[in-house]
Formats: C-alpha cells, sequence, structure tokens
C-alpha cells in the first residue's frame, strides 16, 4: 500500500521543478532552513547524485531533522549491486550523523508524523 505524506498528515516542499533556476535554488534553501525534516528519497530513477550530497550534509548540520528513504527498486528500475553497496556506506553514514534512514517511504512518513 503507497502512503503518502499528506496521507497521515504532513506539508510538504518537493524541490523538483521543470526550470532548475536560481530563484528555485534559493526557494529550496529557505525551505530546507526552516521545515520541520529534510526528506530524502534515494531512487534509481534519479538522474543526478547532488541529492546524496545534500542529506549527508544535512545530516551533520541538522541531524534530527534529517531523514533518508533508501529504495532499492523503483518501478521497473534497480540500482546494481555496486551502487546498492555504496548507497548503504552513504546510509550508514547519515546514521552514525545521527540521522534517520528508512527503506520504505511508509515507515519515514509515520515516523516523521508521531
Amino acid at each position: 500500500m503507497m502512503v503518502h505524506l499528506h496521507d497521515v498528515g504532513l506539508e510538504y516542499f518537493n524541490p523538483v521543478v521543470d526550470d532548475w533556476d536560481a530563484e528555485a535554488q534559493d526557494n529550496e534553501l529557505i525551505e530546507r532552513e526552516e521545515c520541520d525534516f529534510c526528506l530524502y528519497t534515494i531512487t534509481p530513477k534519479m538522474t543526478g547524485t547532488y541529492s546524496i550530497a545534500e542529506v549527508v550534509d544535512d545530516s551533520n548540520k541538522r541531524p534530527d531533522r534529517t531523514v533518508m528513504v533508501l529504495l532499492r527498486d523503483d518501478d521497473q528500475h534497480r540500482f546494481t549491486a555496486g551502487q546498492w553497496k555504496s548507497l548503504n556506506a552513504v546510509a550508514r553514514m547519515v546514521k552514525g550523523n545521527g540521522g534517520n534512514v528508512f527503506d520504505n517511504l511508509r515507515s519515514a512518513a509515520i515516523e516523521m508524523s508521531d
């Protein structure tokens, strides 16, 4: 069963936009500073890797507000064994910094709504 953040009463900001311009970048920085949680969903559908740097950075700066969801599969996409091993090392780093790591969105959403 798919759970959406709004299903558990969470409001959210999604930084994904068609045109990643300076205004969109500034808006994301403001949202990251003001939010209760910074949720990073790492999925094999990702086309870039900057979110990996952001989740590690946030787990250092605001560990109690950093939530990482690491999905091995997303629809027909799957991380390779090497990618998955590397991403699990990143997850251990985030946890070691005090951040929260989940393997599904449902668990993360429930944790954030408590």
